[in-house]
C-alpha cells in the first residue's frame, strides 16, 4: 500500500508539472512562432533535430541504466551500493557527453554544409557543444531520482530550467531582435544551453544533499561490478539509439529537400514542415503528459516486479495501465478531430493548421499507447528491443520519404507519419503481448 501511495503521489506530481510546462510551452512556442516566422521555424526545426541527435550520442541509455541499476540495488536493502551506482553513472555520463560534444566540435563544419544547407553558422553548432556533457549527467541524475522515488525533484529542475530558458530566450529576441534565421536560432539555442547548464547545476545540489538520507546497510560490491552492469544497458540502448537517432536526424532533413523535389521552392517547404512539425504535432501531442507522467515511472516499478518475478502482477498491471491509456486516448482523439479549426484560431490564429489536425488525429492513439508499452518494456528489461524496433522503422520511413515524396508531395510526408508510427505500435505491441503471455 505504501509502494502505492508513492506511486501514486509520484505520478499526480509529474502530472501537475508536465501539465503546467507543457501550457508554458506551448505559448512559448507561440511567442517564437510569431517572433521569428514560419519559415525561421522551419530551420528551427532543422536544427533542433540535429540538437536532438546530438543529445541521443551524449545520453543515450544513461537514464535507463541509472533507474534500472539503482532501483534493483534498492530492492536488495543495498543502500551504499545504490549511492556507488549511481555515482558511477554519473561519471560515466560526463565521459559520453564529453565524447559527443567533442565529435560535434570536429564535424561542426560538415554538419552546417551538409545537413544544414548552410542555412545556419557552424557557431550555433558549437553552442551544442556546451550543452551536451551537462544534459548527459542532469539524465543521469534524474535517472537517480526517478529510481528513488523522489521525482518531483525532477519536476522542480525542470520548472526551474524553463524559467531560465524562456526568460533568456525573450531577452535575447527582444533585445536584439533577429534580423536573420541564424540569428533566431542562434539566440534560441544559447538560451537553451544556458537553461541546461543552470538546470544541471541545481539538479546537482539536490542530488548530493539527497544521498545523505541513505542509511548505511551495504552488500559490498566492487565497482567493476557496477560498471558491467550498467554498462551492459547503457552501451545497446546507446548504440541501437545512435542509430534509430542518426536515421531519424537523417529523416528530418531530408524531408525539405524530398518536398523540393516534388515542385514545392525551398521556402514553401520549410514553410510546410514547420506548420506540420512545430505548430500541429504539438497540440496533438500537448494531451500525452498525462501519459508521459506516469509512463517513465513504470520503468522502475516494472523493473522491481521483474526481479522479483512477481509475473502474475505485471500481467495485471500492463493490461490496466494499457486499457486506461486506450479509453483517454479515443477521448482526446475525438476532442481534437471536433475542436481542430476552434483550436488553431485560438492557438495560432491561422485556420489552415486545423486540416492538418484533423488529418493527424488518428495517430493519438497509436502513438500514446506506443509511448506506455515501450515504458513497460524498458522495465522488463527489454529496451535493445524497442530500439531495434525503432531503427527498422526509421529506415523504412527514410526510404518512403526519399522516393515517394518527390513523386506524392507534401501529402506523401503526411502517409510517411503514419506509415512510422504505425510500424513501432505493432511490433512494439508485439513484442510486449508475447512476453505476458510467456509469463503467463
Amino acid at each position: 500500500m505504501k509502494t502505492l501511495k508513492i506511486f501514486v503521489f509520484n505520478t499526480l506530481i509529474l502530472l501537475f508539472s508536465s501539465v503546467l510546462l507543457q501550457v508554458i510551452g506551448m505559448f512559448f512556442n507561440i511567442y517564437i512562432s510569431s517572433t521569428i516566422g514560419e519559415e525561421a521555424v522551419g530551420v528551427f526545426s532543422l536544427v533542433m533535430s540535429v540538437y536532438m541527435f546530438g543529445i541521443t550520442l551524449a545520453s543515450a541509455g544513461i537514464n535507463i541504466a541509472t533507474t534500472r541499476v539503482v532501483s534493483e540495488e534498492l530492492v536488495c536493502n543495498n543502500d551504499i551500493g545504490a549511492k556507488r551506482a549511481a555515482r558511477r553513472c554519473l561519471i560515466l555520463s560526463l565521459i559520453f557527453g564529453c565524447f559527443a560534444s567533442i565529435l560535434f566540435f570536429i564535424f561542426a563544419d560538415f554538419i552546417t554544409i551538409h545537413c544544414l544547407d548552410n542555412r545556419i553558422s557552424k557557431t550555433v553548432i558549437y553552442l551544442i557543444c556546451i550543452a551536451l556533457p551537462f544534459i548527459a549527467m542532469s539524465s543521469a541524475v534524474n535517472g537517480y531520482f526517478t529510481a528513488v522515488r523522489r521525482v518531483y525533484k525532477n519536476a522542480f529542475a525542470k520548472f526551474f530550467e524553463e524559467f531560465v530558458k524562456i526568460v533568456c530566450t525573450a531577452f535575447l529576441l527582444k533585445s536584439f531582435m533577429p534580423d536573420s534565421i541564424d540569428y533566431a536560432c542562434y539566440a534560441l539555442i544559447l538560451a537553451d544551453v544556458i537553461s541546461e547548464v543552470l538546470s544541471f547545476l541545481y539538479l546537482y545540489v539536490l542530488y548530493k544533499l539527497d544521498k545523505h538520507k541513505f542509511r548505511t546497510k551495504s552488500r559490498y560490491k566492487d565497482l567493476d561490478s557496477y560498471n558491467r552492469r550498467i554498462l551492459r544497458i547503457t552501451i545497446p540502448v546507446a548504440l541501437t539509439s545512435y542509430l534509430r537517432s542518426g536515421l531519424s536526424t537523417v529523416k528530418q532533413l531530408i524531408i525539405p529537400s524530398s518536398l523540393q523535389k516534388s515542385g514545392m521552392n525551398s521556402s514553401n517547404s520549410l514553410i510546410a514542415y514547420g506548420i506540420v512539425n512545430g505548430m500541429a504535432m504539438p497540440i496533438i501531442m500537448f494531451p500525452v503528459i498525462l501519459v508521459t507522467s506516469f509512463s517513465g515511472l513504470l520503468i522502475p516499478e516494472f523493473s522491481r516486479y521483474y526481479v522479483e518475478k512477481k509475473y502474475r502482477k505485471i500481467v495485471t498491471t500492463s493490461t490496466i495501465i494499457l486499457c486506461g491509456t486506450l479509453i483517454f486516448s479515443i477521448c482526446i482523439t475525438f476532442i481534437i478531430f471536433i475542436f481542430a479549426d476552434e483550436l488553431s484560431l485560438i492557438i495560432y490564429d491561422k485556420l489552415e493548421i486545423g486540416k492538418y489536425l484533423r488529418i493527424l488525429s488518428p495517430l493519438i492513439v497509436i502513438m500514446y499507447l506506443d509511448i506506455v508499452i515501450d515504458s513497460i518494456l524498458k522495465g522488463l528489461d527489454a529496451q535493445v528491443s524497442v530500439m531495434g524496433i525503432n531503427v527498422f522503422d526509421c529506415i523504412v520511413s527514410i526510404a518512403f520519404i526519399y522516393f515517394l515524396v518527390p513523386i506524392l508531395g507534401f501529402s506523401g510526408y503526411i502517409i510517411s507519419i503514419f506509415i512510422s508510427e504505425i510500424i513501432d505500435f505493432t511490433l512494439s505491441g508485439y513484442k510486449l503481448l508475447k512476453m505476458l503471455r510467456d509469463m503467463k
